[in-house]
């Protein structure tokens, strides 16, 4: 984020790498649903998003999901995106099932862990053992997880700040089957930690 900019503004989300990541997810995995909007619509305690969506006022958005049993093995399609060159972040958009993160609380942590293992899945080749010091440097590297889960109808943007390692998922996101509409959703008004994403 640049210095000018407010990281807490809804709008000034358009500007950092994980709404990038959300734009680029919905284009390669949802194509037939278009863009999501230019400004997301900005969201505080006293209008949240209808559930499964909550808002947390310390980490942002969060899915509460009704699990009858823990789904393992569901294996969502994945697309890892990099950026940068001298200390490449990594990005990951999932498309499939909220379930598959296997907790009922899909926060900005749940998220990010189970997007560092998909990622170290995707990089690491274990008839390679030479690659193990690369998968692990681009397993700290995440600093971006998009969800989009298009049976629930939601999705979810996870961000990490490289420099303080602290975690917070500044959009949801509503997927309308009817309509063919996304929807973003911003945290309108200040978190209680900050969060500075690279451009």
């Amino acid at each position: 984020m640049d210095a000018a900019g407010d990281p807490h503004d809804p709008h000034e989300v358009t500007a950092r790498p994980v709404w990038r990541l959300l734009v680029r997810g919905i284009g390669l995995f949802l194509p037939e649903w278009g863009a999501p909007p230019q400004a997301p619509v900005p969201v505080d305690r006293a209008a949240a998003v209808a559930p499964p969506v909550y808002l947390d006022p310390r980490t942002g958005f969060g899915l509460q999901l009704r699990l009858r049993e823990r789904r393992h093995g569901l294996q969502p399609d994945r697309e890892v995106y990099v950026r940068g060159r001298q200390s490449p972040g990594y990005g990951i958009v999932i498309a499939g099932p909220a379930a598959a993160v296997g907790s009922r609380v899909v926060d900005a942590a749940a998220l990010v862990r189970y997007a560092r293992r998909l990622v170290f899945a995707e990089l690491y080749d274990p008839a390679d053992a030479a690659g193990m010091p690369a998968a692990v440097r681009a397993v700290r590297s995440v600093e971006a997880a998009v969800l989009l889960d298009r049976a629930g109808g939601v999705g979810l943007c996870a961000e990490v700040d490289r420099a303080t390692g602290e975690l917070r998922c500044p959009l949801a996101v509503r997927l309308d089957g009817t309509g063919g509409g996304v929807r973003a959703y911003a945290v309108g008004g200040r978190l209680a930690h900050s969060v500075n994403s690279h451009s």
